[in-house]
């Protein structure tokens, strides 16, 4: 309720006020729209939720086609909400992201085909609720899988097909699909989303890459679908990253290593909490909950001037090393439009404030915002004086 309220407020308050903030921004000395900023090095995109994608969220749909060209569904491309019951498709949701980034002529990527989190129960278990048989398991992802991409055949630019399948230490995740499965599960999905739409990227995408021991499995367990003949096009590093880790030398070592195996490159998910950590390496197993405490949630009342100077610093730090990559990386996407949007407030511990997108709560861009841009003019000015 207080989410309606909240954007039929925005709507009226803070649309035109959100477009004169852009309008500024765009007009600003040397400086564009993160879009036209990025237009010849990388897609820069975000993730969109159901006020976004039925526009009922008018300030928040404001900055997505203003600043970004390129979309990803939040929620609603997922196996529980496509099919919540064995044979029955509910599309209603995800034909309108799609009719949506078609009317504004995005880059439109689906997320997410087989993942161990958000897949149906019934996925797993037959009539009596016993466990499928591995041949049972392969025909209900087969038909899962080319019912969905066949669907938006040659409207969806690329697919995250499988979603972190590999742990931190490298090893496969045993999830139901690997239980029943076995490996192999993998490759056949790749296999299937290929058979619906030749012509689509297909991706792998993962949190935590920046781990050494993660990042080397992802790489094994790429070789290994690429040399069975999966058409694995692109990696994407989510990047739910911290202030303090992961650090940027091993997320280049990360870009350069997946790069390496001949694969597309992108940022995927990122975000930059600035709250307190529970424990290193947080990643973003979804899963994952804590207790409440006041100690850590500081910023309730809003973020202090240091600690949002940390946090673009941070950001610059990033977007500076994708622009180093810029012929390795296809795409940076933002996890969410605003940070009112970010699933980071209720993870991994519940009723927290946080601060970790471009875009503030009433969908104004941060005062670094001005700054990433300007590492686009800086490499523009740097190309010239190379050329003389």
């Amino acid at each position: 309720m207080l989410k309606t309220i909240f954007v039929a407020v925005a709507a009226l308050l803070f649309g035109p006020a959100a477009s004169a903030t852009l309008q500024n921004l765009k007009g600003a000395p040397d400086s564009l729209t993160l879009k036209d900023a990025f237009e010849d090095k990388f897609f820069i995109g975000t993730a969109l939720n159901l006020d976004q994608i039925w526009e009922r969220d008018q300030a928040a749909v404001a900055v997505v086609k203003t600043q970004f060209n390129s979309i990803v569904a939040e929620n609603c491309m997922k196996s529980m909400f496509l099919q919540p019951r064995e044979g029955e498709f509910d599309f209603k949701d995800a034909d309108r992201f799609v009719a949506f980034g078609e009317k504004n002529k995005m880059q439109i990527i689906g997320h997410t085909l087989i993942w161990h989190s958000q897949t149906p129960a019934w996925f797993f278990v037959d009539k009596n609720g016993k466990e499928v048989t591995r041949e049972v398991l392969i025909e209900r992802m087969r038909k899962h899988i080319q019912t969905v991409v066949s669907r938006y055949k040659g409207r969806v630019f690329g697919w995250d097909v499988v979603n972190e399948a590999i742990l931190d230490n490298g090893e496969w995740r045993k999830s139901k699909f690997y239980q029943i499965i076995g490996p192999q599960f993998i490759e056949l999905a790749f296999k299937f989303a290929h058979e619906a739409d030749p012509n689509a990227e297909l991706y792998y995408n993962d949190y935590s890459t920046a781990i050494p021991e993660k990042r080397k499995g992802i790489m094994r367990m790429v070789q290994q679908v690429k040399a069975a003949g999966g058409q694995v096009t692109g990696i994407g590093m989510q990047e739910h990253n911290a202030l303090d880790n992961p650090s940027v030398d091993e997320v280049e070592k990360t870009i350069l290593g997946f790069a390496g195996l001949g694969a597309k490159v992108m940022v995927t998910e990122m975000d930059i909490s600035v709250l307190p950590h529970v424990r290193p390496n947080m990643g973003a197993e979804i899963g994952e909950r804590h207790a409440y405490s006041k100690a850590m949630n500081p910023y309730e009342k809003g973020l202090p001037a240091a600690k949002m100077n940390e946090l673009g610093a941070r950001y610059v730090a990033f977007f500076n090393l994708y622009l180093k990559h810029r012929d390795k990386i296809s795409r940076v996407t933002l996890w969410g439009v605003g940070d009112g949007d970010s699933w980071k407030n209720g993870w991994p511990i519940p009723g927290r404030t946080d601060y970790p997108l471009l875009f503030d709560r009433n969908y104004q861009p941060k005062p670094f915002v001005k700054d990433i841009i300007a590492l686009t003019q800086k490499k523009k000015r740097n190309k010239k004086n190379e050329q003389k």
